[in-house]
């Protein structure tokens, strides 16, 4: 048995975990932003507070898995894997402080808004810029890190791909972090 390429299969499990949370995060922001009551908020926004949890287990995985392929096969000093580890920091960072901040009062506002129609702050609160960006940035930046892993450019070229992996994500993102237009018209009804 081959250790290294073992660590390598437990750092795509990793990986897919994050992925599989991020797109089951994804799918309750888009089921948040269309939801007419509060009842149906809640559970969407109950799963989004919930898959967070997913995410340190695929961070300090990733981490780790690397830091052992990194130890046996590479060096610390090789660029494209520090713009891959400041690129885990980062991801962490704004899930912490923006992903998981945002999500925790998306949840206060549609436990506080009740089973009825959506208030004007819950509503609002489902399509939180800062939260959306995060949750496509995110995925993004990891985009990028996989086709850093897999091209091993220079440290300029893997930092291009992880900004431009964040911008893409942002960029998508801010299409869908506007209520959509039906749902103004319904609430200024």
């Amino acid at each position: 048995m081959d250790t290294y390429r073992t660590v390598l299969f437990l750092h795509f499990v990793a990986l897919f975990i994050g992925f599989g949370a991020a797109a089951i995060l994804g799918l309750s922001l888009f089921r948040l932003r269309v939801a007419q009551t509060g009842a149906d908020a809640l559970l969407w926004g109950s799963l989004a507070a919930n898959v967070e949890k997913a995410f340190p287990v695929a961070i300090f995985g990733l981490f780790l898995t690397g830091a052992y392929m990194t130890s046996d096969a590479w060096t610390w000093s090789t660029g494209w894997i520090d713009v891959a580890i400041v690129s885990l920091v980062v991801i962490a960072a704004q899930g912490v402080l923006v992903g998981g901040r945002r999500t925790k009062e998306l949840e206060r506002a549609l436990e506080g808004n009740g089973p009825g129609s959506l208030a004007d702050r819950a509503r609002k609160m489902t399509c939180d810029r800062a939260l959306w960006i995060v949750s496509f940035a995110n995925p993004g930046i990891v985009l990028g890190v996989v086709w850093v892993m897999t091209q091993k450019p220079g440290t300029v070229e893997a930092i291009v791909a992880v900004v431009v992996g964040y911008a893409v994500g942002a960029l998508a993102a801010l299409q869908f972090a506007k209520v959509p237009v039906g749902e103004v018209e319904a609430v200024a009804a």
